[in-house]
């Protein structure tokens, strides 16, 4: 029998010393479940549960069905269809949804039931959604810490079967949270969670620098208001840029050429918010050819007035 309170302490433990070793690997299904946050936090919500708890249903999602929406959050099977693997015979459902509040009201371990949302609390819970294998014979579960140096190798490759030399290749639920709270600052856990060090920004290992890396760089660094991350580099985002701009003392026009990102780099790398001072709103090439043109038929009425 696992005491799962020691369980917690130790994946608390291990959440405050993890490393991620496939970083970059991280980044796609976290952007991926940070632009579906609605549609987790309302079944979050239907369920009965908190919403931190968005938080589990996006990584659940992503461990058991590659965060396809036409399999369920229990198993992966087809949501329309009756489950086939464990917890077998459940469905069909009429959305993801449905099934997805099945999963986690009705099947065991009851994740709805969670009352420490600490982060020990929440990756104890997942790792009994996987199962309680990997806790029984004192190993790290790579359902949990794949993809971080908490993890080296051991994987049940079938019900009941235990590899020790295999390696999980599928990402864990700690490093997709630890990725996913880089991309929203607001993700934050209950109860005693330990403090995480914000890791070092490697320019180089850095995602492609896109839209969406732009929009989360710039709300790392104290945005304000909050840029939505839709990779869309619109009015907000380039406003956004000028007042960087304008507290890094470099040109500001809203582009991000050589010297923005320069300094950019530099902020991130040391890891405090930058001080930023109102800006006025960005004017748009559409606004400039109004103004002429109202300027322009102005001057010929003015010549046949005269």
């Amino acid at each position: 029998m696992v005491d799962l309170n020691a369980l917690t302490a130790a994946n608390a433990d291990r959440w405050a010393k993890a490393k991620l070793t496939r970083e970059a690997e991280f980044t796609r299904p976290a952007k991926v479940a940070v632009a579906n946050k609605g549609r987790y936090l309302a079944i979050a919500r239907q369920a009965g549960m908190p919403d931190i708890a968005w938080v589990f249903i996006a990584v659940s999602h992503y461990r058991e069905s590659s965060q396809d929406f036409s399999r369920s959050l229990a198993q992966g099977d087809p949501w329309n269809q009756v489950s086939t693997h464990v917890p077998a015979g459940r469905g069909p459902f009429k959305s993801f949804e449905d099934a997805a509040v099945d999963a986690l009201v009705k099947c065991s371990p009851y994740a709805a039931r969670l009352k420490d949302w600490s982060i020990g609390g929440m990756l104890t819970n997942l790792e009994r959604f996987n199962g309680i294998g990997y806790a029984n014979k004192g190993v790290p579960s790579p359902y949990v810490w794949s993809g971080t140096d908490q993890y080296r190798s051991g994987k049940y490759i079938r019900d009941g079967v235990f590899d020790p030399d295999t390696v999980d290749k599928q990402l864990g639920c700690a490093g997709l949270i630890l990725t996913m709270m880089e991309l929203d600052p607001s993700i934050k856990f209950d109860g005693p969670a330990p403090q995480i060090q914000p890791r070092p920004i490697d320019p180089a290992k850095e995602p492609v620098r896109d839209g969406m890396w732009l929009q989360n760089s710039l709300n790392r660094l104290g945005a304000s208001p909050k840029l939505a991350l839709d990779g869309i580099v619109g009015p907000a985002t380039r406003n956004a840029v000028r007042a960087f701009q304008l507290a890094q003392g470099i040109t500001v026009d809203g582009l991000t050429g050589p010297e923005t990102f320069a300094a950019l780099d530099k902020a991130l790398a040391a890891g405090k918010p930058v001080p930023t001072l109102p800006v006025p709103p960005d004017i748009s090439l559409a606004d400039k050819l109004e103004n002429l043109a109202g300027s322009f038929w102005s001057h010929v009425t003015d010549l046949f007035k005269n």
